[in-house]
């Protein structure tokens, strides 16, 4: 979240840069409530002066030996007010922490300000878009008549948009799985394994709530959520922690299965693998110092980009509008894949330099060397990759005219096969 003091010293700023996102935001209610809460301290001092004095006054009373009764009324009036002011300062101060709550991150400066994905800005590209001498299937098409992928089925076990991957469809998913992670360990991500569900704690200090509970799977009867991204679980795993500055950067790589409600999505993406309640995926998660974290976010989405470029899959990364940047970060590159069927890009992962908006949130800092006082980390996170979108992709972009998929080399040591047919 942002700090208070920030929000109220520099509102009309921060008006100017909410007014940029996607959605309304109410600053002035932070300002408002922030003015009030200081009114009540005041308040509040004074009184606790004022009946310091009363004791003061009681006590002389009785070394003096005259009447006091007047103070001892007095003292416990005051009590009360305070009492009946301490009990509104506990109300504005949840009222305000909840209007932080809801304010999302400024965008960095080189955020390019924009409404919505059509003012973004393409980076750069790797490789040309898939061609074929025939009319090339979608990835739902192929995996279903290869078998590997049985959709009616799974809607009758789950629902729609459930997916179940059976005989070298599971093989591949988990091959991908498997190569994201070795390559990321090389890199010097720490691998691994977390719950796949957290507490609310955790999804507030990553910024999934309060904003975004209608997306979210709570476990009825508990504190607990289904993760939507194994972000939450690695961010929180430092959350009210103090590293060394000696340990920046830390890296951690995670694999999770990711739960997400989709809701408002109706009608988008509704087929295949691409927007699924239950999907895979591979995360990348970094801690380093604000002053590191645009140099790490690059090396990050370089990391991401790695994979996809690994597998021979055409690309491109593209830099976020202000409205389109997710609700807690400051700077997103979108990776996006080429999908054939779709005839255009399609996204892969999000990378994201969260500064220290999710680090005041969680309660994640660092002590600087050869000082006592710590400071907020920065948080980074991104996709590395989405496994049933890298499925998908592969799926689509290595089809044969027979039916059958050609397996990426890098995967056929893990796919104990070069062809899925």
């Amino acid at each position: 979240m942002l700090d208070v003091r920030f929000i109220c010293e520099n509102a009309e700023a921060v008006k100017q840069a909410m007014a940029t996102r996607s959605g309304s935001y109410d600053v002035q209610k932070v300002v408002d409530l922030d003015e009030k809460r200081r009114a009540i301290i005041g308040k509040v001092e004074a009184l606790k002066a004022e009946k310091n004095r009363s004791s003061e006054e009681v006590k002389r009373a009785r070394i003096e030996k005259r009447p006091f009764e007047e103070y001892v009324e007095l003292g416990k009036k005051l009590g009360e007010e305070i009492k009946t002011l301490d009990e509104e300062l506990a109300q504005v101060e949840v009222a305000l922490k909840e209007a932080v709550l809801a304010i999302p991150n400024v965008p960095s400066p080189t955020t390019p300000i924009g409404k919505d994905d059509a003012d973004n800005v393409t980076v750069r590209t790797y490789g040309t878009p898939t061609e074929f001498s025939f009319a090339p299937k979608a990835h739902w098409e192929i995996g279903e008549s290869l078998g590997i992928l049985d959709f009616p089925t799974a809607v009758k076990i789950s629902g729609a948009r459930f997916a179940l991957y059976k005989g070298l469809g599971s093989r591949l998913e988990r091959a991908i799985m498997n190569f994201m992670l070795d390559t990321h360990t090389e890199s010097g991500y720490t691998e691994v394994f977390p719950p796949f569900m957290v507490n609310r704690d955790s999804m507030i200090g990553t910024g999934q709530l309060p904003k975004f509970e209608e997306d979210m799977y709570a476990v009825k009867g508990t504190d607990l959520y289904m993760i939507p991204t194994a972000e939450v679980p690695v961010t929180n795993m430092l959350r009210n922690e103090i590293v060394d500055e000696a340990d920046l950067p830390i890296k951690y790589t995670a694999y999770t299965a990711c739960f997400r409600g989709e809701a408002g999505s109706a009608g988008r993406d509704t087929r295949g693998l691409i927007r699924l309640h239950q999907f895979n995926k591979v995360e990348l998660v970094k801690f380093c110092t604000l002053e590191q974290s645009y140099a790490e976010l690059e090396s990050l989405t370089n990391d991401a980009e790695k994979i996809l470029q690994l597998l021979g899959l055409p690309y491109r990364v593209s830099l976020l509008c202000t409205g389109d940047t997710g609700f807690s970060s400051a700077k997103t590159y979108d990776i996006e894949v080429w999908m054939p069927s779709y005839g255009r890009y399609v996204e892969i992962s999000s990378c994201s330099n969260f500064e220290n908006y999710q680090a005041r949130r969680a309660n994640i800092k660092y002590r600087p060397t050869g000082e006592k006082k710590a400071k907020l980390v920065a948080t980074l996170n991104g996709s590395g990759l989405a496994i049933g979108r890298t499925t998908a992709a592969i799926l689509e972009n290595f089809q044969n005219e027979d039916g059958s998929v050609t397996v990426p080399e890098v995967l056929r040591k893990y796919m104990g096969t070069d062809i899925i047919r």
